[in-house]
């Protein structure tokens, strides 16, 4: 069985921000896969379906982005989710919007959400999707920039990173970390 969890902020507040990238692609999975994401339980939004015929979680903590861990390591634990078959998903700063980088494992860099998770799961032996968003010009401005609300341009702008995001979990579950790093990663 899979965990795949998406990094965010509650919905609707949130939405349209690019902090909630991992939401984003979450809300795209779900869509695809038609796994409703409304159980209400370890702190998340989730959903149990298939995909690539395997059992997968699709998850949304519920937990606002800095305390995402507390969330995942609940799934983790209760479900015996092997960290090779968690997938998380969050946006990056440096990385160019609508690009997207898959990791076999790697530290959190400056994203506080993924701090979390790997400070809660005592590892960062997991595969990463990382979204790119782009940084603001002026580093002062970094949390407006990740918290305010998009414009529809730039919204759409962000959508190409939204569904090759949704591409790269597909690639993992269904070809393996390894195979899906060189498609993805070839894709900018």
């Amino acid at each position: 069985m899979y965990l795949i969890a998406g990094l965010g902020n509650p919905e609707p507040e949130y939405s349209y921000t690019r902090h909630n990238m991992g939401f984003d692609v979450i809300n795209k999975l779900s869509e695809k896969y038609e796994i409703e994401v409304k159980k209400n339980g370890f702190e998340s939004l989730y959903g149990n379906g298939m995909i690539g015929g395997e059992k997968v979680i699709l998850c949304k903590p519920q937990t606002f982005m800095n305390l995402s861990g507390n969330a995942i390591i609940k799934f983790v634990n209760y479900y015996k989710i092997d960290l090779s078959k968690l997938i998380v998903i969050y946006d990056d700063i440096d990385i160019e919007p609508g690009v997207v980088k898959v990791r076999k494992k790697g530290g959190a860099g400056t994203h506080n959400g993924m701090k979390s998770v790997i400070s809660n799961l005592n590892s960062s032996e997991f595969p990463h999707v990382r979204i790119g968003t782009g940084s603001p010009i002026n580093k002062s401005d970094l949390i407006e920039y990740v918290i305010g609300k998009l414009s529809k341009d730039e919204y759409n702008n962000l959508c190409k990173g939204i569904d090759i995001g949704a591409e790269a979990v597909e690639a993992i579950i269904e070809k393996g970390i390894d195979n899906a790093m060189n498609i993805i990663n070839a894709k900018t």
